[in-house]
């Protein structure tokens, strides 16, 4: 998979950052989020995502290590249509770093999965067709499936890397070795 320059991306909701040797380095703003409606009752479309042009088919790719000090601090993978659309997957701090992934589609829905405290957990999005497969990998360990969902299709969305902090400014994330190429052809299973 190619590897694209960072400086080629667009921003939304840019943040404070840097890049070094690379990486990308993120210093999330205060308060920021994703997420609509579900359970809380609030609609949040504050988080910063580094994104390319809108894409129909593809398999991203990107290490993820961040300071998680803070409830709901995260950062990873964003695939999105529009503000009432997209998904997102990562690590995301509630009591330890847990594998998230929240799917909107006019509401948001959330899962995680308890990860530990890993130095860095890689992360590969897939879209093809009418799915989007969601793979989180540990270190020393084979890629797992996360998630298999739905994204409709017809819509062109863009993909990249995000970071939020719902519950304070300043935390730190270095995204490393982003890719993005052609939809993996194997089962994500």
């Amino acid at each position: 998979m190619p590897h694209p320059t960072w400086t080629a991306l667009s921003w939304l909701n840019e943040p404070s950052w840097t890049v070094r040797d690379d990486a990308l380095i993120v210093q999330t703003s205060e308060r920021t989020d994703f997420w609509r409606e579900t359970h809380y009752g609030f609609i949040r479309d504050s988080g910063h995502v580094l994104h390319t042009p809108p894409m129909q088919e593809f398999t991203a790719q990107v290490r993820v290590r961040g300071r998680y000090e803070a409830l709901y601090d995260q950062a990873g993978l964003m695939l999105r249509a529009d503000p009432a659309c997209w998904v997102k997957t990562g690590v995301e701090y509630v009591s330890q770093q847990q594998l998230s992934a929240v799917v909107t589609r006019e509401y948001s829905d959330w899962n995680v999965c308890p990860a530990g405290m890993p130095e860095h957990v890689d992360l590969r999005m897939t879209r093809r067709g009418d799915a989007v497969s969601i793979q989180t990998r540990l270190p020393g360990l084979d890629w797992q499936l996360l998630r298999l969902t739905y994204f409709p299709p017809e819509r062109p969305a863009v993909v990249g890397v995000y970071a939020c902090s719902p519950e304070r400014g300043g935390f730190e994330v270095t995204f490393e070795d982003f890719r993005l190429g052609e939809p993996d052809a194997s089962k994500p299973y």
